[in-house]
């Protein structure tokens, strides 16, 4: 049995280019343009996954789907090779933020771990965002100033439009001239983290953050 391998960013990322082939195929497109369109996708996919296997191919492999059904049975038989988000204890949380008094941690029984890129919540009485995440193999996290207020704008984690809001995070950059310098790291990006997890198709961006917040 294929061991799990798809990260929740894959899977939304395959989903979206299912997705766009299923509607392709309802258009009146040549088929030579809907093959090349079908390859094209399906070269993407693959490309997701480092050092990708035979059998994982397989498991990926779109060129075959002809049908709503097969799209559909497609999307569902990826669920089970999701990779699941590491499990997070409050005690780690808290180790995470040793420094923050009063910290506000979210209702852990109430996050489905199965489709999580990342884990964050807000904590409004001090307009704080933590977002949490496995950088390198390991769970780092960071606390964030968030406005209370949101606005209809392209999150810069999902890259969709959806309701955001701004963060910032003040992290301190190493310069040897100045070592007490600051730098703020602000951020337009989705005021409810459970609909961002549902869209991001790439981690790039976040783990730039990260890092960049962390001194990584």
């Amino acid at each position: 049995m294929t061991e799990k391998f798809l990260k929740n960013e894959h899977y939304n990322f395959i989903k979206k280019q299912v997705l766009l082939i299923k509607d392709s195929s309802k258009k009146n497109l040549p088929s030579s343009v809907f093959t090349s369109l079908k390859d094209l996708s399906n070269a993407k996919i693959l490309d997701l996954i480092p050092n990708i296997s035979l059998d994982q191919q397989k498991i990926l492999d779109i060129s075959r789907l002809k049908t709503d059904e097969e799209y559909q049975q497609y999307i569902q038989h990826l669920t089970e090779f999701l990779l699941p988000f590491p499990e997070i204890t409050e005690q780690k949380l808290k180790k995470m933020f040793p420094k923050t008094k009063k910290l506000k941690l979210p209702d852990l029984s109430k996050v489905d771990h199965s489709q999580l890129t990342y884990l964050s919540w807000n904590d409004l009485r001090s307009n704080r965002k933590y977002i949490i995440y496995e950088l390198d193999g390991e769970l780092v996290g960071i606390e964030c100033k968030f406005s209370p207020t949101s606005k209809k704008n392209i999150c810069s984690l999902c890259k969709c439009t959806s309701e955001v809001s701004y963060f910032s995070a003040v992290t301190k950059v190493k310069k040897s001239n100045n070592p007490d310098y600051f730098k703020s790291i602000g951020n337009l990006i989705c005021k409810d983290s459970s609909e961002c997890n549902k869209k991001i198709t790439s981690s790039l961006y976040l783990e730039n953050i990260l890092r960049d917040s962390l001194g990584m």
